[in-house]
């Protein structure tokens, strides 16, 4: 990959990885996510993400959900515990137009009182809603019991209560703290020369303050592991079994990265897909997820299965984890895992969306992009004593579970 770096002088990092592809993509990544959120306000950060889009001084509603659609583009956004993510993807001879108006939604959004109110109806409902999905309900239910009492221990979409008396000044204040420029990373792919993005990033973003937020961030202190089971009289059952690991800058990242998808990644050869569906017919479904932030990080394993096979899965995810820690993999099988993640991750990367992502993502929290190249060269010089060093987090005793049923 060619890729690009620039920074502004209010401290905005820029980031252009030039393609020869005809569509284009372009964003800003933001250091603000659930975690941001004080007491009493949970939900705010993914309410402004909603609502960012609703008007700012120069465009109403209107004219900002026609603005990249009316070119056949597309304009979009999601919230995580401790990021945003605005961005648009388009026809590339469109760029200024996406620049300048994710400058003009960070910048000048306005949060009028009859869009919030009409906005916020939508969020309650997807708040409530979400709940009919139990195997997404489970996720946000376990982390909330694996980080309780912090920063992370509640759900983005928020609480009714809290939700129902956001106001304006809030929305108003979240942005003008957390969406300034050395709080964020714009991010672009596509064939446009590096000179032309820079100069269009400058000429739209300059005008912004540099001011930095005061970061209130406390990394969680850890929990007892727990074994939970709510009933909510279904006839299969969903349940999460994970425990916390390091954060993405720790030296056992990359192997975490391969841990995860040798236990239960997309491939049907994973080691919990093979011993849970294919020899034992136990679960419907099995799949781990690794999520690492700026000071922490957990792997969750899901399962979906009949309520009478929970307690039998949970033992045999229980028995692999722990061998996996207390025993050295032979070279050969794990040169195998290797060559299978290395090959899926290959495959990702042919996609626009994941360059996109990725390069906004590494220049926000890392200041620059690892080409998948770099990351491939890392799981290769992963050990198997270092395999065992992170399958230690996921040891019997570390593990915790939550089951729907």
């Amino acid at each position: 990959m060619n890729i690009y770096y620039h920074t502004l002088v209010n401290g905005l990092r820029l980031v252009h990885i030039r393609t020869t592809n005809q569509v284009a993509w372009c964003g800003l990544a933001v250091n603000a996510g659930s975690r941001d959120e004080c007491a009493g306000k949970f939900g705010l950060a993914h309410f402004v993400e909603h609502t960012i889009f609703k008007g700012t001084k120069h465009r109403r509603a209107w004219h900002i959900l026609n603005r990249m659609e009316c070119v056949g583009g597309e304009l979009n956004a999601y919230t995580t515990k401790e990021g945003t993510m605005l961005y648009s993807v388009f026809p590339h001879q469109h760029l200024e137009r996406a620049i300048d108006l994710l400058a003009d939604l960070v910048q000048w959004s306005v949060f009028p009182q009859e869009e919030l109110d009409r906005e916020r109806d939508v969020v309650l409902e997807e708040a409530a809603s979400y709940r009919d999905t139990p195997s997404d309900a489970v996720y946000d239910d376990f982390e909330d019991l694996l980080f309780a009492g912090s920063q992370l221990g509640h759900n983005i979409l928020g609480r009714k209560e809290d939700l129902e008396n956001i106001t304006r000044e809030d929305c108003m204040s979240y942005l003008k703290t957390l969406y300034v420029p050395g709080n964020m990373a714009f991010f672009s792919v596509g064939p446009e020369r590096p000179e032309r993005v820079f100069r269009l990033a400058e000429k739209h973003f300059a005008p912004m303050s540099h001011k930095l937020p005061a970061r209130q961030r406390v990394m969680p202190a850890a929990v007892e592991p727990f074994r939970r089971t709510i009933p909510i009289g279904t006839h299969q059952a969903h349940t999460i079994v994970g425990a916390r690991v390091p954060d993405m800058s720790h030296p056992l990242r990359h192997a975490l990265m391969l841990l995860n998808n040798i236990l239960g990644g997309p491939g049907m050869n994973s080691l919990l897909n093979v011993e849970l569906r294919e020899r034992r017919g136990y679960v419907y479904t099995v799949e781990s997820t690794l999520t690492l932030l700026t000071d922490c990080g957990w792997i969750e394993i899901y399962l979906g299965c009949d309520p009478d096979d929970v307690r039998s899965s949970l033992r045999v995810i229980e028995r692999i984890t722990s061998r996996l820690s207390q025993e050295i993999l032979p070279a050969r099988r794990l040169d195998a895992y290797k060559k299978q993640y290395c090959g899926q991750l290959m495959v990702a990367a042919d996609s626009t969306e994941f360059m996109a992502m990725r390069a906004g993502r590494g220049m926000l929290y890392h200041g620059q992009v690892a080409s998948i190249g770099d990351t491939i060269e890392r799981i290769q010089a992963v050990t198997p004593e270092e395999i065992a060093q992170a399958a230690t987090y996921l040891a019997a005793d570390r593990l915790s579970s939550l089951t729907f049923q």
